[in-house]
């Protein structure tokens, strides 16, 4: 049995979707497409639990659970929620704050739907994906509101985002965005050396920070203007504020992450929807005490309808 396809329209989730039963299912067969094996014995048949929700092996009586590595394990909130949550955050184009989900979903607490959007979010982060290659401008921005003092690099209250783009023809291809702590050489070698392939071409400004690119086994071209990655940090900050209208500095690199995420499936928007349910590659996303157990740090943008780190 092939692994089950994604709802295209919010008609069709409403049909695929109508209840829990039909979730679970959904789950089942995107977990164990070539019928059910277990974990621990290898066994091929088992009885569903249906009270605690679970597969329990006929052969050596392991219990799995559908939602085991997934963003959903352990939550307390309906799978029909979390499949909602995880449409609306795929397709709708602008992406929604936690103010924006708590609303549209009917949640009562604040908390739970910025809970909920950060797991998923975590989701859109993969393990081992592809380098960029070919051709790759590279250059850093200043995330935070207006401060006086210095502008540009050597800024003073503001958190750095390295960004990377390559480019095939006369567009821009994928992204990769970072929190950096400073703009050294050695920060930037290991941004470089994270997110590009060895032998691209690495275009940037004339920041001594990359002269030491060709060392390293990269093409370097210096160029004044840069659009493409100029225009991805613009298109950034806008979404910054004009979706989500303020975040923190602890949670900033999550919406990076979601940007990058969206950027690079710009053209195939619901065919993320089993990805950020932690379908693909068992993953849980953070905990309730992981995002709310640190200090929040410093507001980047700030917005009275969102107190709490945005």
């Amino acid at each position: 049995m092939p692994r089950p396809d994604f709802p295209k329209t919010i008609f069709e989730f409403q049909q695929w979707f109508p209840d829990e039963d039909a979730c679970v299912k959904f789950l089942i067969q995107s977990r164990w497409p070539e019928d059910f094996v277990c974990p621990r014995c290898g066994g091929r048949e088992y009885w569903w639990k249906d009270a605690r929700q679970l597969l329990q092996c006929k052969q050596c009586g392991y219990q799995a659970s559908p939602t085991a590595g997934t963003v959903m394990h352990r939550s307390k909130m309906p799978l029909r929620l979390w499949f909602h949550a995880a449409y609306l955050v795929t397709t709708h184009t602008p992406g929604f704050s936690a103010l924006q989900f708590q609303r549209q979903v009917g949640l009562s607490s604040y908390q739970t739907a910025f809970t909920m959007l950060h797991k998923l979010r975590a989701a859109m982060v993969r393990s081992g994906r592809d380098k960029l290659s070919q051709v790759v401008e590279v250059d850093e921005t200043y995330i935070g509101g207006e401060r006086s003092g210095k502008t540009g690099r050597g800024a003073e209250g503001k958190v750095i985002v390295a960004g990377a783009v390559d480019i095939r023809g006369k567009y821009a291809n994928r992204v990769r965005l970072k929190v950096i702590p400073n703009v050294t050489q050695a920060t930037l070698n290991e941004f470089v050396q994270d997110n590009i392939e060895i032998g691209s071409t690495v275009v940037t400004d004339d920041w001594l920070g990359y002269s030491k690119l060709e060392s390293l086994g990269y093409e370097h071209s210096i160029a004044l203007r840069m659009i493409h990655i100029h225009r991805v940090f613009s298109n950034l900050k806008s979404w910054l504020i004009g979706t989500h209208h303020g975040v923190s500095k602890q949670h900033l690199q999550a919406y990076l992450n979601e940007y990058v995420f969206r950027f690079n499936r710009r053209n195939t928007p619901m065919a993320a929807f089993q990805t950020v349910l932690g379908l693909a590659k068992g993953r849980t996303g953070p905990t309730y005490k992981g995002l709310y157990g640190v200090a929040k740090g410093l507001d980047l943008y700030t917005h009275p309808a969102n107190p709490i780190g945005r």
